[in-house]
Parts: structure tokens; C-alpha cells; sequence
């Protein structure tokens, strides 16, 4: 039996080293790979991949994904993964701690999971923590915490993301169709996407079988930019361009392309966000991100009646 352990890279050189040393620490009960996939970075991802291949422990292997963004190089690493029975996703900004792929490897071997995953750690080391960040915003970080117990998810209520998750891979050979969704790629530096949230109801509703496993554990650093208010309400604003010109039916009665009633909450949330901001209301910034979502709703539905 064989396992992928597979991240995708672009502008991160600099971590590569430390990443790929705690992978290879990894005690697994299988004999694994480590996989780069390249996405066209502009540093010296290369050059440092290079010299990291040559040294002991689990082989690496790096591939060079020319079509810009998230979801072709997450693609390019389940083609390249299609020889593996597990394949186990982390991000390049990430360390996974020990037992992180014996965890992965019980979950699919013994339990019989075909997709697992676990606790994301958002790591404030080095950082200023805002005050206005509480630990309820921090899934819109990538922190994935869904209690020390381990337990089956039947619906999208305790989602799992690609910062951290593992698939049996006969999920993906018995079904050529079945990969992340373009339409909700992520190139360069740009911010959202939402491939694996797409990914992760795909699943829900085939009735595969999820299992939350606590001790896969990673600990993913957060860059200072993302720290502001600004991104989370540019995060929602994004998310809700997707959504509406995704996944909205189409409704018969519109306003220059919008419907009315969409016009109506943008209306309300916004008046509501400000008015909280005005008067130092916890919450403000929630509510500010609930707005931007709808805005971008009414942008992404106009942008579907184009």
C-alpha cells in the first residue's frame, strides 16, 4: 500500500524546508511520498525543491502546475495521486503534528472512511491577535475544531477543509469526474475560492463516508495581512459573488438584474453593520462580512444575467 502526502505551493521558499521536514518525521503505518505541486511560483520554490529531494527519508516528488491557481494544481496533485490507495492534503502555510497521518491511515484503513479530516490550529506565534477577532471568526481562518472526539459527519453543519484532509482514492479513480470545481479557483494572490467547501458537499451528498478525526492535527500560521477587518469582509464579499452566480436559482422578478428582495437585505444588513460600528457594538464586523455577502450575491447573480 502506498499514501500521498500532497501540498501545493506558490511564493512560500521560505517555508519549504521546515514544511517538508516535520512531513517526513511523520510516523505512518504505510510507506508514503511526500508530493510538491509547483504552481507556477515566481521564488525559489524550485531551486529549494531541488536540493530538499535529495535528502534521507520519504521520497519527494515535485510537479509544476503551468494553469495559474487553487483548484488546477489541487487537481494536478489528484492526477498525480491516482496510484495511491490514500492521498493526505495540507497547505504549504502548515505543519502537521505527530500521529497527523497514523490518524489519516486508521480512519480509511480500519474505520473504513473514504475522505477524513481533522483539527486545523490557527497559530498566532509571533502575532498580535486584534481584539475584534473571537473564536468564532477563526473558521473564516481555516481553524476546523470540532470537539476531541472522533464521530461521523452525515451533513455540511461540521465541514472539513482541504487545510488538512485525506481521501481513499478509489473515490476519485472510479470517478473521473469527480475533482474540484474550476469555477471556484483561487489564482495568484487573490483571496476565497471555496473549492473544497464545493468538494465537501459533493461528498456530503454522494453519502460518503466522512470521518472527523481530532488527532490529525495541523497548525497552520496566518500572514498579518489577513489579521485586518478588511479581509474578512472582502473574504465574504468574494464568497457571496460565487454563491451568486453559482448556485442561486434563477428568479423571475428582478431590478436591473437583482432581485428586489436581495436589494432589501443588502439594505438592512449594511444599516445594521454600520450602526454597530458607530456605536463600538461587538459583532460589528460579523455583521459588516454577513452584509459584503449579500452585496456580492446581487454582483455574482447580475453577473450570471449578463
Amino acid at each position: 500500500m502506498k499514501l500521498t502526502f500532497a501540498f501545493c505551493t506558490y511564493n512560500r521558499a521560505s517555508r519549504l524546508e521546515r514544511l517538508i521536514a516535520e512531513m517526513r518525521a511523520q510516523d505512518c503505518p504505510i510507506p508514503f511520498e511526500i508530493l510538491a505541486v509547483n504552481n507556477n511560483s515566481k521564488d525559489a520554490t524550485s531551486s529549494v525543491l531541488e536540493a530538499l529531494s535529495s535528502l534521507p527519508g520519504a521520497p519527494l516528488r515535485f510537479v509544476t502546475e503551468t494553469s495559474q491557481g487553487i483548484v488546477p494544481a489541487r487537481n494536478r496533485a489528484l492526477e498525480e495521486s491516482l496510484g495511491s490507495d490514500i492521498m493526505v492534503f495540507i497547505d504549504d502555510d502548515e505543519l502537521p503534528s505527530p500521529g497527523c497521518l497514523r490518524a489519516a491511515c486508521d480512519a480509511i484503513l480500519n474505520e473504513g472512511a473514504q475522505c477524513a479530516g481533522g483539527k486545523v490550529e490557527v497559530d498566532f506565534t509571533g502575532l498580535e491577535r486584534p481584539r475584534w477577532l473571537g473564536d468564532e471568526l477563526l473558521g473564516f481562518l481555516a481553524e476546523v475544531n470540532h470537539g476531541d472526539a472522533a464521530r461521523w459527519l452525515t451533513d455540511e453543519t461540521a465541514p472539513l477543509w482541504t487545510a488538512n484532509i485525506a481521501y481513499d482514492m478509489r473515490l476519485f479513480r472510479d470517478d473521473p469526474k469527480l475533482r474540484f470545481d474550476d469555477r471556484y479557483n483561487r489564482a495568484g494572490g487573490d483571496i476565497g475560492g471555496g473549492e473544497d467547501v464545493i468538494m465537501f458537499r459533493t461528498l456530503v451528498a454522494r453519502k460518503a463516508r466522512i470521518r472527523y478525526r481530532p488527532d490529525m492535527h495541523v497548525l497552520h500560521a496566518i500572514e498579518p495581512w489577513r489579521l485586518s477587518r478588511r479581509y474578512f469582509v472582502r473574504l465574504h464579499y468574494k464568497a457571496g459573488v460565487r454563491r451568486g452566480r453559482y448556485q442561486f436559482p434563477t428568479f423571475q422578478r428582478t431590478i436591473l438584474g437583482i432581485p428586489p428582495f436581495m436589494m432589501g437585505q443588502f439594505l438592512r444588513q449594511g444599516l445594521k453593520a454600520l450602526l454597530m460600528n458607530l456605536v463600538g457594538r461587538g459583532g460589528a464586523v460579523r455583521q459588516a462580512m454577513t452584509a459584503a455577502n449579500t452585496l456580492g450575491c446581487m454582483v455574482g447573480y447580475r453577473q450570471r444575467q449578463a
